[in-house]
Parts: C-alpha cells; structure tokens; sequence
C-alpha cells in the first residue's frame, strides 16, 4: 500500500525542489504539500498521513507549533523535522517535542528519502495480518505483554484505527476524530480487520482507564444496540373481518418453554423433570455477555450453556428473550438433553 508523506514549507520553491526529487519513489509513498502549519493541520485531518516532513521556521502557526499538534492529536505519525537555521539547542529541543529525525538545510533528496523509507518501514516492522478478528489479537498483545502501534483497516468501512499498547497495557486508540475510550469502541467493532504492528509505541500518557476485556465487551454491546436501533420493525400483516370470521380464531402460538419441554418429553421422556424448567431472568446479562464474546471471536452465536455448580444437579440454560433454566440431575442423559436442546435451537433459527 502506498502511504501519505505531507511536506510543510513555507516557501514553494523547496516544496518543489523536493517533489522533484523525491518523485522516483512514487511507487513507495506519494506526496501531500502544505505551505504553512494550519494548512498541515487541515490535510491531516483530511487524509491519511503516514508521515510528515516539517520546516521548523514558518509564520503564525511554526514547525514547533505543528510538532505539538501532531504528537497529541496522531501521535502515531513520525514527524521530521528540517531547517536552514541548524543549532544544537535547536536540534535538542525538537527531539524533546517528539521528532525521530533531524536533518539541516542544505541536503540532498537522497538524504530525506533514506529517513523517509526508514520510518515508514517501521510501521509494519512487527509483521502484517490480513482478515483477522481484532478482539482475539489484541488479548494475545495483553498477553504478551508487548509494547507497539497497532494501525488496523477495517474490511467493511475502508476505516482506518491506530492502538497504542505499552507492555500489554491499552493507552490510547484514534479514529475518525475520536480519541481514548470512544475510538477503542469504535475499532473494536469491527469484524475483519487488516492490521500491521509497529514494534515502538510514542505514545506515553494512558488516556484510556478501563481493561482490555471490559472495552471489548462494552463495544459488544453498543454494536448490538446500534443494530438494534436501525434494525426496521416488520409490520403486521393487517386481517379483515371476513377473514378473521373465515378462518377461526388463531391458536395460540407456544411459549419458548413449552416448545423445550415438548422437543425433551419427544426425545427421552419424561426423567428430565419438565415440571422444574422455568423462567430466570437473573441469568440473562451473563448470557448476553457470553454472547457477545462468542462475536467478538467469531465462535458464532451462543446456543446454550452447561454449568457444573458444584451441587447434586447441575444447570443448562438456554439464550433468548427469556433466559430459560433446565436442572439437570445425575439420572438424566445429559449428552442426549443437549443434542436435543440444540437441535431445537438451529430449528428456531432458521
């Protein structure tokens, strides 16, 4: 992919002179120009920069200026800096501000391309995946403990994501406009995601406060709502009098329980005890969570669950709009309850 190198100078004959000579690296990275530092900032915000290459000395808003502005609002983005007023003090306090390259006017093309190619490298010096779950990978970057910038592209938007991970911990996330806590959920839901690992992290001050696991669950659950909210309700079908009068009154559709305890008596009779399966709401935000962790790692949708409570009877409970409870004691055939228990699940969905 060819990335966005911006070039911020005040006078357009050196903006020139190094389109010139950094043209036969096209294929590697194209150029974006600004003349001034508010320009910068608006193209920065408009495209998607991979670099910049900054003068130090320009009216109003100055390279220092600009240095500022990207190191907090991208501080992803590597930032070189050049002048024609070269100092020792000068060179110190732009890599106090953030910058990873220095290089005094006059120089050769040659000199910047080669300090160019080498940042823009380290983007993917941690290797590149395609078509990934982000939620497993970033818990194996808890994991490890590993400390880097991860830029994620996600498949179905064209969007584009930067993470900032200091030995395992989240610090900070970019998207869109949107910083710290809000743009992590944004990324984390995304379902396939490409994404390249940058083994360096620039960012040092944790804006985001919650754990890793918490912010993915939580993105879990606004994605679910957000397509809650847009989902568009089916309108009934509206019956006339002569219709309602020419086929009888509808019979009752079954309850949810009556059809597991139909579909367990059918399969092993009665030993399951149907008379105990009921309702229980109070497991139905431990189910919604189990659910949306079976998304976020692609498992698939959550059909039951088993639990070993430590007790004479263990516990199946079934998702839904109601949490449905099934004891199960020692005399049941537990493999054939849940065979059956999910047969009628894939039967309801379909």
């Amino acid at each position: 992919m060819r990335r966005n190198v911006l070039l911020v100078d005040d006078e357009q004959e050196v903006l020139q002179s190094l389109q010139q000579g950094l043209a036969e690296y096209n294929e590697v990275f194209s150029i974006v120009t600004a003349g001034n530092g508010e320009e910068a900032i608006r193209k920065l915000a408009r495209d998607d920069i991979s670099l910049v290459v900054t003068d130090l000395k320009m009216p109003n808003t100055d390279g220092f200026g600009l240095l500022a502005h990207v190191m907090e609002s991208y501080p992803d983005i590597p930032v070189i800096v050049m002048t024609g007023y070269s100092t020792s003090e000068m060179e110190k306090l732009a890599s106090e501000g953030g910058a990873v390259g220095y290089i005094a006017k006059p120089f050769k093309s040659s000199v910047l391309a080669e300090l160019i190619l080498t940042w823009l490298r380290r983007e993917a010096d941690g290797g590149t995946l395609h078509n990934v779950s982000s939620g497993m990978f970033l818990q194996l970057i808890e994991m490890e403990q590993k400390t880097c910038t991860i830029r994620l592209s996600d498949k179905a938007s064209g969007k584009r994501g930067v993470l900032f991970f200091r030995d395992g911990e989240l610090l900070d996330a970019r998207v869109n406009g949107f910083k710290g806590e809000e743009a992590a959920h944004h990324i984390f839901s995304w379902e396939e995601v490409t994404l390249s690992i940058e083994n360096t992290c620039r960012c040092s001050e944790k804006k985001i406060k919650g754990e890793l696991q918490a912010i993915l669950l939580e993105a879990m659950r606004l994605k679910d709502e957000q397509a809650k909210a847009s989902a568009v309700p089916r309108k009934k079908p509206v019956m006339t009098v002569a219709a309602s009068l020419g086929h009888g009154e509808k019979r009752k559709k079954e309850s949810g329980l009556e059809q597991v305890k139909k579909r367990l008596t059918g399969t092993i009779g009665t030993r399951y005890g149907g008379e105990k399966i009921y309702y229980d709401n109070a497991w139905d935000g431990l189910l919604g969570q189990m659910g949306r962790m079976g998304k976020l790692f692609s498992f698939g949708p959550l059909k039951l669950t088993y639990m070993d409570v430590g007790r004479s009877q263990d516990i199946i409970l079934l998702p839904g709009d109601k949490t449905i409870m099934i004891p199960v004691d020692s005399k049941c055939p537990r493999d054939r309850m849940i065979h059956a228990l999910i047969v009628e699940t894939e039967g309801n969905s379909r």
